[in-house]
């Protein structure tokens, strides 16, 4: 597949149960219902009501429940490869905003996003972030298993990470473009017992949960350079 290649779904619109009932309507409607606020799933009656269909009929086109959430999340996937603009040549950007999209997406649609923490899709979008990020870190000078394990690094940091940020805002009713601290609260420890996290407490109830996630995605970055430099210097 070719990097940025278009969202398979992207303008399957507004669903409508007075339409033929098919495959991209109930994935156009499973995406309304997770943009809910506070929505942390996805119920097959829910999708029956706003499709104004009996909800077996969704199973004529899915053949169970997890089917249609390996799609739901397929879509999100296919729709983060699709939204980076950056040059293949300045594959630092490229994986940056791919990172960043599927962040902003995953907390978009928390009820789909959360699903990355245990399902895995098979399906084109998946396949077009595999590739896309292959070909980055192999545009970074990595080969072999250094690309392998670098690329594996970035996957599960950002699919992860990007899914339990997104139920945890999904859960305190934060909004996708809102800023959320990562610790939620002020720290109370006895310095005398705690005494380290005394002396930081203050920092660490300032940080954010897109500030750590975007470090992490920098360091692997970073990992990969100098793996790679290590490499063609031996």
């Amino acid at each position: 597949m070719t990097q940025g290649t278009s969202s398979r779904r992207a303008s399957a619109g507004t669903p409508s149960g007075r339409g033929r009932l098919d495959r991209d309507t109930i994935i156009a409607a499973g995406l309304k219902l997770a943009a809910n606020a506070g929505s942390s799933s996805i119920s097959v009656r829910e999708l029956g009501t706003l499709l104004d269909a009996d909800p077996t009929a969704i199973y004529r086109h899915f053949r169970n429940k997890e089917h249609l959430m390996r799609e739901l999340l397929d879509e999100l996937i296919g729709r983060s490869v699709s939204a980076v603009t950056a040059d293949p040549s300045d594959w630092r950007a490229g994986l940056t905003q791919l990172a960043t999209t599927t962040l902003d997406l995953f907390a978009q649609y928390p009820a789909i996003g959360v699903e990355a923490i245990v399902l895995t899709t098979h399906g084109p979008g998946e396949l077009d972030a595999v590739e896309f990020m292959l070909d980055a870190l192999s545009r970074a000078g990595l080969t072999g298993d250094d690309l392998v394990r670098h690329y594996a690094l970035m996957a599960s940091h950002v699919l992860s990470s990007a899914a339990g940020i997104a139920r945890d805002r999904s859960q305190r009713g934060v909004r996708a473009d809102e800023p959320s601290p990562w610790f939620e609260g002020p720290l109370h420890a006895d310095p005398r017992k705690y005494p380290h996290i005394s002396a930081v407490s203050t920092q660490l109830t300032e940080l954010e949960d897109r500030e750590l996630f975007l470090l992490g995605v920098s360091a692997i970055i970073q990992s990969a350079e100098r793996t790679a430099s290590l490499s063609h210097s031996a």
